[in-house]
């Protein structure tokens, strides 16, 4: 269609964009004279009237979002039955492009960026519009490094939830997928808090935390596996940044940021922090966010999957079942489960019993600036064997996994067990190095009730050592 002439006004110059339901072409308007982004339909689709209404339907939505990041729509039309849409025109190269080219990108820049996206996406969640496909290719930077959202269209929202084209081809937009979406259930504003984790994630790490072969390989890693620590892949990203990715990759919406808006408060404090830290500047005000309880979210339901062919209802039915089923027993994998723990007080079996038992909350109140702290010491190692954190799980629980998050990483632990408050627990983890976040793996066993964060060396030239949160998974 390049050199066709739309609405007597928009002339085709050139493709710069192809999916299964529609071709996004560069175009210039020569009653304004200059150039816009031109998104036809796929002419297959263009006689079914329910499929164009809400074609027409989603136009009119994204048309209300005026935000300096998000790509403007101009106009909307039919020409010869092919319905189109018109958008400004962005000169400029897309996120992935940009990531593919420079590799991973520097804090500063990978925040900046992320902050503007959540900026938009927020703003579209207030106007009742989830986006449903958030990923690098859908960002656009323009000259002057804006970021840049688009693609809010219908087609993306099919194929999103199918994983499908129209010939059944899988799409690669599963890397962003969140596990709800993958997994069939309705998605809502809490699915974008994922997939914008997920970009972030890729930013910093230079790809993305669960590559793979196909669409069905990567849903179920994405429904079923815990996300690779970022830390490990970068160890300069600071322990803020690192946990703001690791909440927004949580397998449980209810566990995420309570909105986009709050996540983007999240990333412009973790910003703020940076001006502190690189201009060493005392005076500079870092705001926190309270991260509210979420008081009920308002579900978006999915558009209806619209597909022609009998094979292809077949095909989306054996993703979803593999997706659904997971494990051998039907239920979740145990890392992907997580199991709520409460600071109850600590261990202190070598002392008087007691160490800062009131500040024993604040090792699970999901609040990085506090912690639960030891005594200092002088020569810990001669004073007693350990000290530890108690850890509640409410009830008997077969834990897989549990996370443990410091500002003072260097101290040895382990994590122990034991169903009676103050009897002595035992191993259930390897003896490991705790670095700002590091994950131990339990060993299989009885369900326990207590689990214990024991430490047995403190950090190198520190007199103390830190327990700022524990997050704990399991079956």
């Amino acid at each position: 269609m390049v050199g066709t002439k739309i609405a007597g006004r928009y002339e085709l110059l050139e493709v710069v964009g192809h999916g299964g339901m529609s071709s996004v072409y560069k175009a210039h308007d020569e009653l304004l004279e200059r150039n816009v982004a031109l998104k036809i339909l796929h002419e297959q689709y263009s006689s079914d009237e329910e499929f164009v209404e809400r074609f027409k339907r989603e136009a009119r939505s994204v048309a209300q979002l005026q935000h300096p990041n998000i790509v403007t729509v101009i106009d909307r039309g039919e020409e010869d039955g092919r319905q189109y849409i018109v958008f400004e025109y962005i000169a400029g190269e897309n996120l992935k492009e940009f990531v593919v080219r420079k590799g991973r990108l520097e804090g500063r820049e990978a925040l900046e960026i992320a902050v503007e996206i959540a900026r938009a996406l927020a703003f579209a969640h207030e106007n009742g519009l989830v986006h449903r496909d958030v990923k690098p290719q859908n960002v656009l930077l323009n000259g002057d490094g804006r970021a840049k959202v688009t693609d809010f269209g219908i087609a993306r929202s099919l194929d999103v939830e199918t994983g499908m084209t129209q010939t059944g081809t899988v799409l690669g937009t599963s890397n962003y997928i969140a596990p709800e979406q993958a997994s069939g259930q309705s998605v809502d504003a809490q699915t974008d808090v994922y997939s914008l984790g997920v970009v972030l994630y890729e930013l910093l790490a230079g790809d993305v935390p669960f590559p793979g072969e196909s669409f069905v390989a990567v849903a179920l890693k994405h429904v079923h596996e815990p996300p690779p620590n970022l830390l490990d892949v970068r160890s300069d990203v600071p322990l803020r940044v690192a946990a703001a990715v690791d909440r927004a990759l949580e397998k449980d919406p209810e566990q995420r940021f309570p909105s986009m808006d709050t996540f983007a408060a999240e990333l412009e404090t973790c910003l703020a922090e940076l001006d502190r830290e690189e201009g060493g500047d005392g005076d500079v005000t870092t705001i926190v966010p309270a991260l509210q309880r979420r008081r009920g979210r308002k579900r978006v339901s999915a558009w209806p999957v619209l597909l022609a062919l009998a094979a292809l209802l077949a095909i989306a039915g054996i993703v979803v079942g593999f997706l659904t089923l997971g494990s051998d027993n039907g239920g979740s994998s145990a890392a992907s489960t997580r199991i709520a723990i409460s600071g109850l007080q600590a261990y202190d079996p070598f002392g008087d019993g007691t160490e800062h038992d009131g500040d024993a909350p604040k090792g699970t109140d999901r609040d990085l600036a506090s912690y639960w702290t030891t005594e200092s010491y002088n020569d810990f190692e001669r004073s007693k064997e350990g000290v530890g954190l108690v850890l509640d799980a409410g009830d008997l629980a077969s834990l897989s996994r549990v996370i443990v998050q410091t500002d003072t990483p260097g101290f040895t632990a382990d994590i122990r067990a034991t169903n009676t408050l103050g009897a002595t627990p035992e191993s259930v983890s390897d003896s490991r190095t705790v670095e700002a976040m590091t994950a131990f793996t339990i060993r299989e066993g009885a369900p326990k009730r207590y689990y214990v964060v024991w430490i047995t060396k403190l950090p190198p030239d520190e007199n103390r050592a830190h327990v700022n949160e524990v997050r704990a998974f399991g079956s």
